[in-house]
């Protein structure tokens, strides 16, 4: 079910009506029986730190969190919807006892906007959850080889990416980037003068060139090269980031999901910029699977794309 232009703009949700309309249509058509459903969230209302706060047992800190935190995050924090995942304990230079956590703080309109599209549709939400950690849960299980390097996910959506560097299982790095594939796509048609699911249907069949700088001087291949290098740019910064920071375990790969990562040379590209392998995502490959009505080859297609949605079912599962 394709979502009306405007009614989400970069992962926020802008018209809670009109996006509780499409799933109403989604779960009309899907025949889904459930009316409990896991959010995701990812946008540039959403803060993921890595800070050292002073130590307390987990409850009294969760319970004081707002109060320690302020400085840290660019909005007030009674505005703010906080959590935290510890990462290590250890003393400091004044010898103080100090907890370093992933700092997580999400403005509280921008969820209320998402929750009000699932009341909306007649659903009920059992959990509201990072995207970025539920990218991390799909992969736990392919991940496990992983515990002495770190290992970067990459999920391509349309307009929000999401970049996560674990360290067996732990993550050590979140951040998310305002673009995507349909960043792409959008290029693509503004250069062709054509509605987007043509300039879709031309970046799919057309890829990203395997070489920087080799495509052709057809304006759709330019077009493609131009926003793709600036994708693929971006994310080799984040990655060269992570590396500079002190205690950064070096990275043994990187894993590609999300629908972006469907387009054709960006592995190969990937690979190129950061010097790492690059392999796209299977999060089914260690899944005893039910029956889809899908075809082996048509779950294939889709597995790379489903990252999300079973990582946050994983989070409410566990």
């Amino acid at each position: 079910v394709a979502l009306p232009a405007g009614a989400v703009r970069d992962g926020e949700v802008m018209d809670a009506a009109v996006v509780a309309q499409a799933i109403k249509q989604l779960w009309a058509q899907a025949k889904f029986s459930s009316k409990k459903v896991v959010v995701g969230v990812a946008n540039q209302k959403v803060v993921v730190r890595q800070v050292d706060l002073p130590w307390l047992p987990l409850k009294e800190l969760r319970q004081s969190l707002a109060f320690q935190v302020q400085d840290f995050i660019p909005m007030p924090v009674e505005q703010a919807i906080l959590d935290f995942h510890p990462l290590e304990e250890f003393t400091n230079g004044a010898g103080a006892r100090t907890l370093r956590v992933l700092l997580v703080a999400a403005a509280r309109d921008m969820v209320d906007s998402a929750l009000d599209a699932v009341r909306l549709a007649g659903l009920s939400a059992s959990m509201v959850d990072l995207t970025s950690f539920a990218v991390l849960r799909s992969q736990a299980g392919a991940s496990a080889g992983f515990a002495a390097e770190s290992e970067a996910l990459v999920d391509i959506g349309s307009s929000v990416t999401n970049i996560v560097v674990h360290q067996g299982g732990v993550p050590r790095f979140v951040r998310i980037l305002l673009m995507g594939g349909g960043d792409i796509t959008d290029a693509v048609a503004e250069r062709l003068g054509v509605p987007a699911e043509q300039a879709e249907s031309v970046k799919q069949s057309t890829g990203l060139a395997l070489v920087a700088g080799s495509a052709d001087a057809h304006p759709a291949n330019r077009a493609i090269e131009s926003a793709g290098t600036a994708f693929v740019e971006e994310v080799r910064g984040s990655l060269d980031y992570y590396l500079a920071q002190p205690g950064s375990a070096r990275i043994g790969r990187v894993v590609l999901s999300g629908g972006g990562s469907r387009l054709g040379g960006l592995v190969e590209r990937l690979q190129t910029a950061t010097r790492l392998p690059v392999e796209v995502a299977r999060p089914m490959s260690v899944m005893k699977i039910g029956k889809t009505g899908l075809t082996t080859e048509q779950l294939a297609y889709v597995e790379p794309m489903v990252s999300v949605p079973v990582g946050l079912a994983l989070g409410v599962a566990s």
